[in-house]
């Protein structure tokens, strides 16, 4: 077979996709509003729970939901029958996919849920199913085609159900006020969190600051360089940032310092001054842009004022580690 028709094939079988998600907006009703009530209302975990590949779209929703701080996990219904059902209390709020709605699997969890009053989301394509049926919030998958030769693989409805627990999810977030601060939290690690981290969430601060005043000798300042070691040192005229100094400033001009000289005439002033919440990505796109090594950071309410009070420094090395790029 000609190459060019994998392409074409595969251009088809998006197209039926594509074509067939923009019935989502069919369940875009007052039963899903009453489900994202009940999520929000939710004092215990958002439980999701499905079959086969319904099951599978369900452990994706709730890795999703848990990442945006929703605490959740996913119940097998045939593992549930064997002590996981213990797993799930009344203050909790169980989301159930299947698109017929009548897995025989389901039965006991439904049964379960309805004995002990554990509200249910149902989510199938069957509005006279089992499922729908025991369920308190009714939410029905309009019928889409499959996207394969034979019309049957599910493909188009495994897509439409993952994109409705988006919904869900990203509704849920905007009504909670969730923020990219938030979602840091949860993701300290990876590239996602990685990528979110600021300027103050890397600096070096505190007690590790390398800072003296301005009025110093230069061998205070060399003392102070070698102790903090961060190849820096940030010269101070009473509370405010003056200007700094490099390890290599210092150790250049060596033979040009007696011990008790004032190091003030060598100092750079105006230093390259960054915000606490400016992205670390950011911080070490100057960094490069300056050929600088490290960078100080000020509050946000002191950024714009002419005399700045540091908090913080990032060095590029501290960059590198975390993997910021």
């Amino acid at each position: 077979m000609n190459k060019n028709k994998y392409i074409s094939l595969a251009r088809k079988s998006a197209d039926i996709q594509i074509n067939e998600l923009k019935k989502i907006k069919k369940i875009f009703n007052s039963s899903f509003a009453k489900a994202v009530d009940l999520i929000l209302e939710t004092k215990g975990k958002v439980i999701f729970a499905g079959i086969g590949k319904s099951g599978l779209i369900a452990r994706k929703i709730s890795a999703t939901f848990s990442s945006v701080g929703i605490p959740s996990f996913f119940c097998d219904p045939a593992q549930a029958l064997h002590g996981d059902m213990g797993q799930i209390e009344k203050k909790d709020l169980l989301i159930i996919f299947s698109n017929s709605g009548n897995t025989e699997e389901l039965t006991n969890m439904l049964k379960y849920a309805n004995r002990y009053q554990i509200k249910i989301i149902g989510v199938a394509a069957k509005p006279d199913s089992n499922l729908i049926n025991a369920s308190d919030v009714k939410i029905i998958l309009p019928k889409v085609k499959e996207a394969d030769i034979t019309g049957m693989v599910p493909t188009s409805s495994t897509s439409i159900t993952l994109l409705l627990g988006d919904c869900l999810a990203t509704t849920a977030m905007y009504l909670r006020k969730f923020s990219k601060e938030k979602f840091k939290i949860f993701h300290p690690g990876g590239n996602i969190g990685n990528s979110l981290l600021l300027a103050k969430d890397i600096m070096v601060k505190g007690t590790k600051l390398p800072i003296i005043s301005y009025t110093k000798t230069f061998k205070d300042s060399l003392k102070i360089m070698n102790k903090k070691k961060l190849g820096v040192i940030i010269f101070l005229k009473k509370k405010y940032i003056y200007g700094i100094m490099t390890d290599g400033d210092l150790r250049r001009n060596l033979s040009n310092y007696s011990s008790e000289v004032k190091v003030e005439k060598f100092i750079k002033k105006n230093p390259f001054v960054v915000n606490e919440n400016m992205p670390a990505s950011k911080a070490l796109a100057i960094m490069n842009e300056k050929k600088i090594t490290s960078l100080l950071v000020v509050s946000e309410k002191n950024y714009n004022k002419k005399n700045k009070t540091l908090i913080g420094v990032i060095h590029i090395h501290t960059l590198l580690q975390k993997g910021i790029k």
